[in-house]
């Protein structure tokens, strides 16, 4: 039984408060990493968007995982950001239900997207005559859209879950934004076997995707090992290196999320800024850094702006 049964209608986030001499340093790095990531992410998008030559599956998705990691960070850095700043970090019922829907909803989707860049890269290497099969942007569009769909489908599970009840006092929410554990735990009602139950849904979403990506990946080695040349070899596990690392950073990161034992303390807000923050800066340079057409398709578009002077 909850101690106080008063009915709340807002949180009040904690959030970067249990830190108050570093806020406005910690407000400068995030802006400047957060305009980073758009700048990186609105690149990959209007590069793809502008060169024909990349309308190929692999930029295809990489376009969609880039503009569903803005609107990820859209839906939880410009709070958090405000938060640093202000001395009211009250959020709405409605606001957080928003926000952990997209952040739920998002984070499915990109796990999903990445799944779908892994499978494109077996197709390219290990079975190249179905490989058409994903040369067309309807199919792409298909895959992206069930992406979404898939996301935030389970995204909507979890929320009618979680939200399925009232609030009680305390009010106040352990994190630099609306928390699935944190704001689970403030629920009128038992919330231990709710946290469970959403966890293990989100844990299997993760779990599941990076098994097939890991499955894809064994299939790739096994064909890669088999090419005669080392120059051939080197060519095909250059073309995995920046999607396998992504995959190592995203899914290294993100069971924080679910597996981390709730702190009595502050410190989650410090645990969650690698996948909120790190993550979807990292994102977009390491694949517009490792993708030759990528760096080709920018240098063109900056000749055509300043053309050479004679």
């Amino acid at each position: 039984m909850k101690v106080n049964q008063i009915i709340l209608k807002e949180f009040i986030l904690i959030g970067f408060s249990v830190y108050p001499h570093v806020q406005t340093f910690l407000f400068v790095v995030f802006f400047c990493l957060y305009l980073l990531t758009l700048a990186g992410s609105l690149t990959i998008m209007g590069l793809t968007w502008v060169d024909r030559s990349l309308h190929t599956p692999i930029y295809l998705f990489l376009s969609a995982l880039s503009f569903s990691e803005t609107c990820y960070t859209l839906a939880i850095i410009p709070k958090m950001l405000e938060d640093l700043l202000a001395k009211n970090r009250s959020v709405s019922i409605i606001s957080c239900v928003l926000q952990m829907c997209f952040f739920l909803g998002l984070g499915d989707t990109n796990c999903i997207i990445l799944t779908l860049m892994g499978y494109e890269r077996f197709l390219t290497i290990c079975n190249a005559l179905r490989y058409p099969l994903l040369r067309t942007n309807i199919v792409c569009g298909q895959l992206v859209a069930s992406a979404w769909a898939a996301g935030f489908f389970i995204s909507l599970i979890e929320m009618a879950l979680i939200f399925r009840g009232s609030f009680c006092s305390p009010k106040l929410v352990k994190h630099f934004f609306c928390h699935m554990r944190a704001v689970v735990r403030l629920s009128c009602i038992e919330s231990v076997l709710t946290e469970f139950i959403v966890i293990v849904i989100s844990v299997s979403g993760l779990l599941g995707t990076f098994l097939l990506i890991i499955l894809t990946y064994i299939f790739i080695l096994s064909t890669v090992l088999r090419i005669p040349s080392a120059e051939g070899k080197q060519k095909a596990f250059s073309t995995c290196a920046s999607h396998l690392t992504v995959v190592i950073i995203h899914f290294g990161f993100a069971p924080i999320v679910y597996l981390k034992p709730e702190a009595s303390s502050g410190d989650d807000t410090l645990i969650a800024v690698p996948y909120t923050v790190i993550t979807p800066f990292l994102s977009p340079m390491i694949f517009s850094l490792r993708y030759k057409d990528m760096k080709n398709a920018f240098r063109k578009v900056i000749e055509n702006r300043v053309p050479l002077k004679k």
